[in-house]
């Protein structure tokens, strides 16, 4: 008989060692590299006293993409460099990228496969500027190359940026803002932590100039139907796996149009809580569920939003500039940067207050009435108007000043 020993491996230990294991192949691999360089130069052609030779790894500009739902961040800063003429070189995670159907002549896609795989590579990444919007360099498997001389991370959300896991912005070299509001968090945790200082640039939101480019071309719907949008987290504090049944069979119940928007993450954290409410209302033909890469589709069918901690909540208002109604889940802020702040309520919170209504569970059973009852006033408008300059700044612009400010860093460093 044969005897089969299971280990299991937790991911934080996995992490660790997978961490070691990079970190000597980086080792190894530098230390090889600097010898052959050095034997290259006793055979390199000298001018003014100066070595010819040169990195033939090095990559002036390099973006990375972690996923598919990031390349509306990226494509502004890709059309950019495209239009002026300067080689981009985009590395994804996403074997299907959109990138790759551009036609593009200067950005120069590839594929570097998933998760360790594509940190591998990174690792070893030589470059003068790498921007990405994945967090935690330097606290998980992604580390910092010694050969890269600029990290820069772009916010993909115009809500708060300390709702990231914990220090997932403080060994970056830059943080590209989408609203000035943004700095103030970032400045105080780097005080408390007494960590280096990072560049705070505010740029705008790359994404939302290009949802607003492409939600004005979907036509009106002729006969629409008045549209309930549900747009959760995810989690157990997202409103659809709290409250799931109590909060859909009263929306069912109104006759409404009611499109239920799960986030993407609930496919594959909660997908037996989706199947089991699919399953429920199989049978109710005024019930949609979406699970498109895009929610513009949703955004623009919908006449008011119910959400909980979403960052959709802010697509929706900046984008459509209607009503919204929120359940206080109460996110537990424990594992995030935002825990760090104290007492201080966040930015995102704070106006959610000032233009959203707050739905309770208590409300739930007469929903139609409460939803009847919400006017869109002038006050709620004039809150939606103010959270929006605050947080999208530089509307439409954003990938001109990421361009900007990613050449201007290079040509910086090289003087």
């Amino acid at each position: 008989m044969t005897n089969s020993l299971l280990l299991y491996i937790d991911p934080g230990t996995g992490s660790m060692l997978f961490s070691i294991v990079v970190g000597a192949a980086a080792t190894l691999f530098f230390l090889g590299k600097a010898a052959w360089i050095k034997v290259k130069l006793l055979f390199t052609a000298k001018k003014n006293g100066v070595s010819t030779s040169v990195d033939s790894n090095y990559k002036k500009y390099v973006i990375y993409n972690e996923g598919m739902q990031y390349w509306n961040t990226f494509k502004p800063v890709c059309d950019e460099f495209e239009r002026r003429q300067i080689e981009l070189t985009y590395y994804t995670s996403a074997e299907k990228d959109p990138c790759f159907e551009q036609g593009y002549k200067y950005v120069k896609p590839e594929f570097i496969g998933e998760g360790n795989m594509a940190f591998v590579k990174l690792n070893m990444l030589s470059a003068g500027f790498a921007l990405m919007t994945t967090p935690g360099l330097q606290v998980y498997q992604l580390k910092r190359s010694k050969r890269v001389a600029h990290y820069s991370h772009v916010l993909h959300m115009p809500n708060d940026a300390t709702t990231y896991r914990l220090f997932g912005l403080d060994y970056f070299d830059s943080v590209l803002l989408t609203g000035d509001y943004q700095k103030t968090d970032i400045q105080f945790l780097e005080e408390q932590r007494g960590i280096n200082k990072k560049q705070l640039v505010t740029v705008g939101c790359p994404y939302l100039d290009v949802y607003k480019e492409n939600i004005a071309k979907i036509p009106e719907e002729e006969n629409h139907p008045f549209t309930v949008l549900v747009s959760p987290s995810w989690g157990d504090v997202g409103i659809l796996k709290k409250y799931g049944e109590k909060l859909l069979d009263p929306l069912a119940a109104t006759g409404w149009r009611i499109i239920v928007r799960p986030h993407p993450q609930s496919k594959k954290s909660e997908a037996d809580m989706l199947a089991r409410l699919e399953e429920r209302y199989k049978d109710n033909k005024n019930i949609e569920w979406d699970y498109e890469r895009q929610n513009i589709f949703s955004l623009k069918k919908a006449d008011i939003m119910i959400s909980d901690f979403s960052g959709i909540i802010f697509d929706y208002t900046f984008l459509c500039d209607k009503p919204v109604m929120y359940v206080n889940a109460g996110m537990d802020l424990r594992p995030y940067d935002a825990y760090d702040l104290g007492d201080k309520k966040l930015w995102q919170y704070a106006s959610l207050e000032k233009f959203g209504k707050q739905l309770d569970e208590k409300d739930f059973s007469n929903i139609k009435e409460v939803i009847q009852n919400m006017s869109d006033s002038k006050e709620l408008a004039a809150a939606r108007a103010q959270a929006k300059s605050e947080a999208w700044m530089y509307e439409g612009e954003a990938g001109k000043n990421i361009a900007d400010f990613m050449i201007q860093t290079v040509q910086n460093s090289s003087k």
